[in-house]
């Protein structure tokens, strides 16, 4: 610091002049005295007194201002510099002053504001990095916003959200503002939080996917001065939710369906309206049959049931799967004869065999796949089987194919056909279906449990191709 322009420079120049005013006072009043009133030896001795005394005074101020400077101007500058370190950010500053005055009860007070600031920006800090941690942890999506609608904070989550919003196309939205300020499905919840000053929740629903919002406003002394949304992915739930609505509406289908016809038909026996033993073995027959229908959907459903929750045994040996295909091609042989079909079974003359599977489970597939075949292809036309083995990404896999040529699937049908109780068109359905709606997510869940896949390819008028890959290896998936 400029000595001159401190506090001490400041109150030395002061008493300078003040000395010098006052020597001058009296050098003009009592110089011309002392000439008339003394001897010159005398005035000569006096006036060297006189400026000798004016040397001391001003020696005197000097180390005054020195003195002052020490104990004053230098405890300051170190004060001023301590200030300075803390608004840079180093508030491990102390002071080191140890005296008794005011200046040393100022260091005390400063070195303890400088560790209560220093405690409190740690605890700021943790909180910050701690609000970090819980913000980037979270799977659902968090958004800031201020009083403008401008986005100031978000989370992972909400940012590949944002990314993902802002590649759709939206009807008068510029495209370039967009993940700078409120989404469009975001606008009228943060207009009804700034104008009403509480919290709302609704659901969104974008494309395919839904949200769960939850938007409360943020207040600086009594203001609204933005708002926080949370936004939770509930699209799993809602599918899931909506495959347990239609799950029950298909199972009280299918169940009610021959119920009331065994009702309906044991109350035609009751009321004695068969006229003769034929209608009444009839009769009985459909109850029968209706009876067996309703065992095998109680069967199916408990089957998946286990399957699903992974509590089925499996039975895993070697399975020669030439042996298999060849055994389902001879029962249904008779089937595709009297339907009018032909089966074809090409062998490869490849030996098929997997070290490890439940030869029964794999005969469930088949029989499954190609009753599908036969129920849903006309007379005259072909179903034909195929095996053969190929080399995977990883394995060498054993690819068993099921092609008809029955009316096809809808392509906007395809993703859907191993859903339980799925159906398809139901022109594609020949004849009466006898099916549970269960068979091909029985085949799926039998597949993925030895490890393989399952697919299907299909054009409406062309016939549908059933792809079944099973890895060669001994390390399939054990569960179920």
């Amino acid at each position: 610091m400029n000595f001159w322009r401190s506090l001490v420079g400041k109150l030395w120049i002061t008493i300078i002049c003040l000395v010098g005013s006052v020597l001058i006072f009296l050098g003009l009043f009592l110089l011309p005295y002392i000439n008339r009133n003394f001897a010159a030896y005398e005035s000569t001795e006096i006036k060297h007194l006189f400026t000798y005394t004016c040397i001391v005074g001003f020696l005197l101020t000097t180390f005054f201002a020195l003195f002052l400077f020490t104990k004053i101007t230098q405890p300051m500058q170190l004060l001023i510099q301590a200030a300075n370190a803390i608004r840079e950010g180093r508030y491990d500053t102390r002071l080191s002053l140890v005296t008794s005055d005011e200046i040393g009860e100022l260091a005390k007070t400063f070195n303890h504001m400088s560790t209560e600031l220093e405690a409190t920006i740690r605890s700021l800090n943790e909180e910050k990095n701690h609000l970090s941690s819980v913000l980037r942890s979270m799977s659902d999506a968090v958004i800031t916003f201020d009083r403008s609608g401008q986005i100031i904070l978000t989370n992972p989550p909400a940012q590949s959200l944002l990314d993902i919003w802002k590649k759709l196309e939206w009807q008068e939205r510029d495209l370039e503002e967009f993940g700078a300020s409120v989404p469009e499905p975001l606008q009228s919840l943060f207009h009804t939080v700034m104008d009403r000053g509480e919290d709302v929740g609704d659901y969104i629903h974008v494309k395919k996917g839904s949200w769960s919002v939850q938007m409360a406003p943020l207040y600086t002394d009594n203001a609204i001065r933005g708002a926080v949304a949370v936004l939770r992915d509930i699209t799993e739930e809602v599918k899931l939710e909506k495959m347990r609505s239609d799950f029950v509406a298909n199972v009280s289908h299918e169940i009610r369906t021959p119920l009331s016809m065994m009702q309906g038909y044991s109350e035609a026996l009751l009321d004695g309206m068969a006229g003769s033993p034929e209608e009444s073995e009839e009769l009985v027959q459909v109850i029968h049959d209706e009876s067996l229908r309703m065992g095998r959907l109680v069967k199916d459903l408990l089957d998946l049931a286990r399957m699903e929750a992974g509590h089925t045994d499996m039975h895993r040996q070697e399975v020669d799967v030439n042996e298999l295909i060849e055994r389902v091609h001879r029962k249904f042989t008779v089937r595709s004869k009297e339907q009018g079909l032909t089966l074809d079974y090409h062998e490869q003359g490849q030996r098929l065999l997997l070290p490890e599977a439940d030869e029964d489970r794999l005969e469930q597939v088949l029989t499954n796949l190609l009753d599908n075949a036969f129920r849903h292809t006309p007379g005259g036309k072909k179903v034909t089987i195929a095996a053969d083995r190929i080399l995977g990404e990883r394995h060498e896999l054993i690819r068993i194919r099921i092609k008809d040529e029955g009316v096809g699937i809808a392509s906007e049908d395809l993703p859907y056909i191993f859903d339980r109780f799925y159906k398809a068109d139901k022109a594609r359905v020949r004849g009466e279906d006898k099916g549970t709606g269960l068979g091909l997510a029985i085949v799926k869940n039998i597949v993925e449990a030895h490890g393989g896949s399952v697919s299907a390819a299909s054009a409406l008028g062309e016939g549908t191709e059933f792809t079944i890959l099973l890895p060669i290896s001994n390390k399939t998936k054990l569960g179920l």
